[in-house]
């Protein structure tokens, strides 16, 4: 029977996309084919996409049921997700007797490399599209595990995730390109014949590739290693985490679909959902099978699984302590705003909320006059308040805490210094089980840090340290420890000096570290643009990878050759 997704109409309806893809990562200028806005779905937005109310309907329809996704080697079922906002969802998902499924799984990979880097990319963009097409569901599923606000939800669990995906394609399909399928080789041999060989070159994948998902972003750092491994020829096995299944068991689940309609094994995807307390991830990561590992979460089980999974190539995005250094200003109430939102968005859940300020003693300049520590402290909590003083507001930028131990690390970060901001919490009437919380500012001294000091140490969550140095070049060689020492996946500095600033450049060119200068508008330092901006970096002990350039990619496949005499 012939696939319903030919060659043909894949390359008809995606080989455009994946152009323009590849045109924006060499470019680096702003550009999405996925819309942010809510209303460009459904009736009257982008052909064939769920609007809100039918998207919303989904969701409901898929709590409380059974996501049979047709796996081989199902021994059982499993569930049991909470929102953090407090419903339960009860569904179901499949468990998988792993000597049934990894063979399965293994026995599709001949037709997915034989079909080479470009109709592995379509078919790529071909479940991405379908995704995008349901992200009014996908943000339902994304907000109710990961406890973002729903808009948040929606844009960094949608478009944003499906970019992110969308760019581990281009960036896997350009650098399988790199050798030509196959090529005819003459030397000469003076008045002997030609030594004459036809080659080819194949890009065959490592083999299974498995995916732990994380709780808090569970599409938007997952899609890169899920579409990185698929389009370089590998089989995809994907863990959720336990809190946060239900995006990516559908996501699995629209894969498996067209797979199979474009006529390949669906089990090249497939979901690993385990049960309560089983921790089946540190079994998988050492199987035999497993050969490719995209991992987000704790720096204590990334480390792990670089110094145990040692058959497969590891990509770890893990812990790391974002830091901000202030010097100086010319946009002062600019500068107090973007900070205000930066530790806000998402309780400061995020892998590149900033948690230092770094600020000196004696204060710094800014166009409103000299400020000193305590007056910069002071407006800072007083920026933060302002923007979260009305409650309906607070809840669409905080959304919930994602889990119990959040909570008791905000209780905990407050008896370790002076606060200047105390956490608040909200109350949110459509969701009273929800745990909404302000964030936390806490003054102190980082004249004589020690390996104690707790702004050494991530504090994940609504957890900021106004850190007092002694001076702007104090506060570079602390930016400089940490990175070093602790990792960051996002560093941000204000400063009217270009001394300073090219300072700055010079600790985070050294310590790899990716840099934001002087945001004072819509632009934030937690935030990344796909196709432009790169997140993380992959050479400072936050993460070993950075997404996405052609490092993340290019490990995942070799390029095997056949040579033959002509």
């Amino acid at each position: 029977m012939a696939a319903e997704l030919s060659p043909h109409l894949l390359s008809e309806r995606h080989r455009p996309t994946l152009d323009r893809t590849l045109e924006a990562i060499r470019t680096r200028d702003y550009w999405s084919p996925h819309p942010e806005h809510p209303k460009a779905y459904g009736e009257g937005g982008a052909p064939g996409s769920v609007g809100a109310a039918e998207g919303k309907a989904a969701f409901d329809a898929v709590l409380h049921t059974r996501l049979d996704l047709g796996q081989p080697g199902t021994d059982g079922w499993t569930g049991g997700e909470t929102s953090p906002y407090g419903p339960e969802l009860a569904v179901e998902y499949p468990h998988a007797d792993l000597d049934v499924l990894l063979p399965a799984m293994r026995a599709g990979i001949p037709a997915w490399r034989e079909a080479g880097p470009e109709i592995r990319a379509l078919v790529c963009l071909e479940i991405l599209a379908r995704i995008s097409a349901r992200t009014h569901e996908f943000g339902h599923a994304v907000m109710h595990t990961s406890g973002q606000a729903f808009m948040m939800a929606f844009q960094a669990g949608g478009p944003h995730a499906q970019d992110r995906g969308l760019e581990a394609v281009a960036y896997a399909y350009e650098e399988q390109m790199r050798a030509p399928r196959s090529a005819d080789w003459s030397k000469p041999q003076g008045k002997r014949d030609p030594l004459d060989l036809h080659k080819t070159f194949t890009a065959a994948g490592r083999g299974i590739s498995l995916l732990i998902g994380c709780n808090t972003f569970p599409t938007w750092n997952g899609y890169p290693g899920l579409f990185a491994s698929l389009a370089t020829g590998n089989p995809v096995l994907v863990k959720p985490h336990p809190r946060a299944v239900l995006p990516l068991a559908l996501t699995v689940q629209l894969a498996r679909e067209v797979l199979a309609e474009a006529g390949f094994d669906p089990n090249l995807v497939a979901l690993a959902a385990e049960r309560p307390g089983e921790g089946i991830a540190k079994t998988l990561a050492v199987r035999p099978e497993i050969r490719i590992i995209d991992y987000t979460g704790s720096t204590e089980f990334g480390d792990w699984l670089e110094a145990n999974a040692r058959q497969a190539q590891v990509y770890t995005e893990k812990a790391g302590v974002n830091t901000i250094v202030v010097d100086a200003t010319d946009d002062y109430r600019g500068m107090l705003s973007n900070l205000a939102f930066s530790l806000s968005l998402y309780s400061g859940q995020m892998c590149t909320t900033p948690q230092n300020l770094l600020i000196p003693r004696d204060g710094i300049t800014t166009d409103v006059g000299d400020k000193s520590y305590d007056d910069v402290v002071t407006d800072i909590a007083a920026a933060v308040t302002g923007l979260l003083g009305d409650d309906a507001r607070a809840n669409g930028l905080l959304g919930a805490l994602v889990n119990p131990s959040v909570e008791a690390r905000l209780e905990a970060a407050a008896q370790l210094g002076e606060v200047a901001l105390p956490s608040r919490a909200v109350a949110n009437p459509d969701f009273p089980e929800a745990v909404v919380r302000t964030p936390l500012i806490v003054k102190l001294d980082g004249s004589k840090p020690d390996d104690e000091a707790p702004y050494l140490s991530e504090c994940f969550g609504p957890v900021s340290f106004a850190v007092a140095v002694d001076s702007t070049g104090d506060a570079l060689d602390l930016l400089r420890r940490t990175i070093r020492d602790k990792g960051a996946m996002t560093v941000g500095a204000y400063t009217t000096s270009p001394e300073v600033e090219r300072a700055v450049e010079d600790v985070c060119l050294d310590e790899s570290a990716q840099l934001s200068l002087n945001l004072t508008g819509g632009v934030y330092v937690n935030q990344t643009a796909a196709f432009s901006d790169f997140h993380g970096s992959g050479g400072n002990p936050a993460a070993n990878a950075a997404l996405c350039d052609g490092a993340f990619v290019a490990n995942r496949f070799r390029t095997m050759e056949v040579r033959r005499q002509r």
